[in-house]
């Protein structure tokens, strides 16, 4: 009997019914960078590209930027051929290039044309991070300048998005003196009385900052972006200081005026209508 009680018991594995599972497919959800929470996609991109969670503004695409500001069917892009050529035989500066492209379907950073904000006609152009982090290289410095150059023949405001980490490398001086062009154009156009407003989006920095994103009449930013000339991390290592909390965003720009407005993308294109009109023919008629 007693060795009944330590006999071994035999153990029957019952088939276990195998449940259906539904494969998701790639690309419905995706995962805040910011607050790390996730999104369904087709939400995310129905809010602009903020986060439902943290209110993050994320990059988005140029085009994506231009049917958020402008009315429907009524931009006219500019100078979509010209492309960058390795003038100074940087190495693999072509293969950089040709990826840029094909991840962006960009030619360049940047998109230039002329639109219509609530019926109001303006030059605008946008820089798109996906190409080349947004980088200013000499076609990127001259589409803006032809887009300037056409606001000024045209008499027309001009809207520009910044989104850069500033000049470009591989393109040396050449990419710096962009700088001083686009500046000088914005100076004629300026002489003329006529509006420009920058919006600066995340990130606007370097050279770009230190040029044309700086030298609106009215300058504007989205929640959180970063703006500054180096990053944060940099002058850090070079004064050994800790720097302030959230230092070069936004918010800390603004308290100190360094920028005149923060604007939310949902209500990017409802502000920027009313500045337009305000500096407008029509706004003496009304």
């Amino acid at each position: 009997m007693m060795r009944d009680l330590f006999k071994k018991t035999k153990y029957v594995q019952m088939p276990i019914k195998q449940k259906q599972v539904d494969i998701i497919p790639e690309g419905v959800w995706i995962k805040c960078p910011n607050c790390g929470e996730i999104l369904f996609k087709d939400d995310f991109d129905k809010n602009n590209g903020v986060c439902s969670f943290c209110k993050a503004h994320h990059r988005i695409g140029a085009y994506d930027r231009l049917s958020q500001v402008l009315d429907e069917g009524t931009f006219v892009e500019m100078d979509k051929e010209l492309s960058t050529l390795n003038v100074l035989n940087f190495p693999n500066y072509e293969e950089k290039i040709s990826k840029a492209q094909e991840k962006s379907n960009l030619e360049e950073a940047v998109v230039t044309g002329i639109g219509q904000v609530g019926g109001l006609s303006t030059v605008i152009a946008v820089m798109d991070s996906r190409f080349m982090m947004g980088s200013m290289g000499y076609v990127v410095g001259e589409k803006i300048t032809r887009a300037i150059e056409t606001a000024t023949k045209k008499k027309l405001p001009i809207l520009i998005f910044t989104a850069s980490g500033g000049a470009r490398m591989q393109e040396g001086i050449m990419s710096l003196m962009q700088m001083a062009k686009t500046s000088a154009a914005l100076a004629k156009h300026h002489q003329q009385g006529l509006l420009y407003v920058t919006v600066l989006t995340d990130p606007t920095t370097g050279g770009v900052t230190a040029s044309f994103a700086m030298l609106g009449d009215i300058i504007i930013s989205e929640p959180g972006a970063l703006i500054g000339f180096a990053g944060p991390r940099v002058i850090q290592q070079t004064i050994g200081q800790k720097l302030p909390e959230g230092f070069q965003r936004a918010e800390f720009l603004l308290e100190h005026g360094f920028i005149d407005r923060i604007i939310k993308r949902k209500h990017m294109k409802e502000e920027l209508h009313k500045i337009l009109l305000l500096h407008s023919k029509e706004a003496f008629y009304e």
